[in-house]
């Protein structure tokens, strides 16, 4: 979609990304415009539009936020392709996790429950979210929508909340949901070029977890040129070799979501489990 900026002269341009409160700085390094871009002019008309749902969204992701500050819990924006691994890589997250901290999760998919089901009986509460009462299904989670699962997390009693967003590496990265990191997985399945493809989701990912490495025997896939192509659109990220499958590097993700970083507001609670009717309290929202 991108994002829309408007100058005092009432001149305007694209931003191609994100721009909320945790991105990444700019980087123009290579020519964002290669290709044909001439079917796709931005006029004044679809800027006013945009402008009034970004807007509105962010003014909801900063209520998110806020509630999610009052209450001492600590989120995470998991983002990734559809079959990059995020419910394979959560389950093997609430295994470590659960055990020593609260965590709820906030589901997103166009439909079914299947994924929600797929963490029932780990030790976290989950909120589902089906989003496919949009136009064909919306491909993903914005701060209303994440508001809504809100009400049914008992925020006071968790320290972390994992925000599955739907499959896609486009619409994610452009919805401040009220997060306070973002965490992208890519799966070496995918090709080295996603980077340069899809540059805002890889640029506004604080964490880049490189998921599948089990497979790479016998994939010809260039972990190297991969990494060349990440440094291209974001030559800070950060990003760590995992397997959902065989446990591989889980132990570095798991430190990275219980840092206290930024500061957890609830640091120093006394550990509550969430009672049985809340850890059961899931509803379908569309």
């Amino acid at each position: 979609m991108g994002r829309f900026h408007w100058h005092t002269d009432g001149s305007t341009h694209d931003d191609h990304h994100s721009h909320d409160h945790h991105r990444n700085d700019h980087h123009h390094g290579q020519d964002e415009r290669i290709g044909d871009h001439s079917g796709y002019e931005t006029g004044t008309r679809r800027v006013e539009v945009l402008a009034a749902i970004l807007g509105e969204n962010d003014r909801l992701a900063a209520a998110n936020r806020h509630d999610f500050d009052a209450a001492g819990a600590h989120v995470v924006n998991l983002m990734s392709a559809p079959g990059a691994g995020k419910t394979a890589l959560l389950r093997e997250t609430l295994r470590r996790l659960c055990p020593t901290l609260r965590v709820g999760v906030i589901e997103g998919d166009i439909e079914t429950s299947i994924d929600a089901d797929r963490l029932d009986g780990l030790g976290a509460v989950v909120s589902l979210v089906n989003t496919g009462q949009g136009f064909g299904g919306e491909c993903h989670l914005d701060a209303a929508m994440v508001r809504s699962a809100i009400g049914r997390l008992p925020l006071d009693l968790l320290d972390l909340v994992v925000i599955e967003n739907v499959g896609n590496l486009v619409c994610p990265a452009e919805f401040d949901v009220g997060e306070h990191r973002r965490a992208m997985i890519f799966s070496v399945t995918e090709g080295e070029e996603k980077p340069l493809k899809y540059p805002i989701m890889f640029r506004s990912a604080d964490l880049i977890l490189i998921n599948k490495v089990d497979l790479l025997p016998y994939l010809d896939f260039d972990l190297e040129l991969f990494r060349r192509n990440l440094t291209d659109v974001n030559p800070g990220a950060t990003s760590l070799e995992i397997s959902a499958r065989t446990g591989a590097g889980l132990g570095a993700w798991c430190d990275w979501l219980s840092a206290p970083h930024p500061p957890w507001p609830g640091a120093g609670r006394p550990a509550q489990r969430p009672d049985a009717e809340a850890r059961a309290r899931r509803e379908d929202v569309s």
